[in-house]
């Protein structure tokens, strides 16, 4: 098999955990069970729009005993109406509040896999079932459907959606499609895919919402909070996969095709604000530094202030983004650097329940070309690599360990270390520091 130019095989269809980003492994198996269904319709003001999503709901091909409906109204002038043995629940008028509300419906569900839905979004019969296959199958999958646009306008609310939605379709974003196709269906997903997925046709296990956190309620406007959730989902050791037969139409144009007068004002309040919280590159700002870390360092000791200064100095020269963690007695040496923390402040432990990548020092090491680093903090957790350890020249011992939060999350979760490989070996990009280095050489350029 071919991935990425390079020849490899596939691995073993798994019994457990999927390794790395492989759910084609799973084609063709149907959970055993099926998994219990919870989907949570957000709603505000929608009630024509509510009722076709809802009756098709009552359409799905999904056992009705296994499923189970939530609308949550963000606080309408008026609830909304909805049929017997769908459960309404509502929250205070206190804004835009769709984290909230997805939130919300997720503490008053009970499904093992929840799906989220809009109001104005009416899913195809098999939706939840194609929807549900793979987060049943494997607990860290995050399933994003396929949303079409169709113009709805004096179309019976119960009419079948899979009929009336080709015959009065709108045009769909093409860069998305385009996405789904360069991707193959994101099976070849990178640390950037979480830009496609749309909150309003995604899908995933309970586990997993209750592992990495539901949605952000600092989002009060339109967009931004379903990719910052995929974001952090895919850190945490989620799985991407876009699910083609599950087919949801929504009521109208996609959001570019609308006609807002300050449509860009609008795209770039949620750039800046997924830039203070998606650290990696194109997402991240180029020259500020971001409010959260792509990577954190963590430098075990330091047998000497000097030892200390030239790695930190390094390390950052290589990776500016970072936040260095630094034993207690070496912090006064980096004071004028804010990017430097103490081993005990509870910065460093933030830091490393948000950053990417952790890149752990056991002791002094010099970056002499910072390229191949670089590197190695760009690729793992991307595929099937988790972790690239760099070994004194004799092989004894790792002098630098960089690792994916997604490999440690999937660790973690299935307590193996199978589903991530590692690549371990000795490098020339980088050494100890033995003794009391020249600082004046080095900064000079002499030594």
């Amino acid at each position: 098999m071919t991935v990425g130019g390079r020849h490899e095989e596939a691995p073993a269809r798994p019994t457990g955990g999927v390794p790395g980003n492989r759910w084609d492994l799973l084609d063709g198996v149907v959970p055993d069970p099926l998994p219990t269904v919870s989907v949570v319709v957000a709603h505000y003001r929608q009630q024509a729009e509510l009722d076709r999503t809802l009756a098709a709901l009552a359409r799905q091909d999904h056992p009705a005993e296994l499923l189970e409906v939530v609308v949550v109204d963000d606080g309408s002038p008026e609830p909304p109406t909805v049929p017997d043995g769908v459960r309404l629940v509502v929250q205070a008028d206190e804004g835009f509040r769709l984290s909230a509300a997805r939130n919300l419906g997720v503490r008053s569900s009970t499904g093992d896999v929840v799906c989220f839905l809009d109001a104005d979004t009416a899913p195809e019969p098999g939706w939840v079932s194609a929807m549900t296959r793979l987060p049943a199958l494997a607990s860290e999958a995050v399933v994003v459907g396929t949303r079409r646009h169709a113009d709805f306008t004096g179309v019976a609310h119960d009419a079948p959606v899979e009929h009336e939605g080709p015959r009065h379709e709108l045009p769909s974003p093409g860069w998305l499609d385009d996405a789904y196709r360069a991707s193959r269906d994101l099976l070849d997903a990178d640390d950037r895919s979480y830009r496609h997925l749309i909150g309003a046709v995604v899908a995933c296990s309970r586990s997993l919402l209750e592992a990495v956190g539901g949605f952000d309620e600092g989002f009060t406007t339109y967009g931004g909070e379903d990719w910052e959730w995929a974001w952090r989902a895919w850190r945490g050791g989620a799985l991407l996969a876009h699910e083609p037969r599950a087919v949801a139409w929504h009521d109208g144009p996609d959001w570019a095709g609308r006609d807002p007068e300050d449509r860009q004002r609008q795209k770039n309040d949620e750039t800046v604000a997924l830039s203070r919280l998606v650290p990696v590159a194109g997402s991240r700002p180029r020259g500020l530094i971001g409010g959260a870390p792509d990577t954190v360092v963590r430098l075990a000791a330091a047998d000497s202030a000097g030892a200390a200064w030239l790695c930190v100095d390094t390390v950052l020269a290589a990776l500016p983004a970072s936040v260095v963690v630094v034993p207690d007695e070496h912090l006064a040496l980096f004071a004028t650097d804010a990017r430097v923390v103490a081993a005990s402040d509870p910065a460093a432990s933030v830091a490393a329940g948000r950053a990417r990548v952790a890149v752990d020092l056991p002791s002094p090491v010099r970056v002499r070309d910072a390229a191949p680093l670089v590197e190695a903090v760009a690729s793992v957790g991307v595929g099937v690599l988790g972790t690239v350890e760099v070994t004194d020249e004799a092989g004894a011992r790792a002098i630098v360990r960089v690792r994916s939060s997604r490999a440690e999350a999937r660790a973690a979760r299935h307590g193996t270390e199978d589903l991530f490989e590692t690549r371990r070996g000795p490098a020339a990009w980088c050494e100890p520091v033995l003794g009391e280095p020249s600082l004046a050489a080095y900064l000079g350029g002499w030594g």
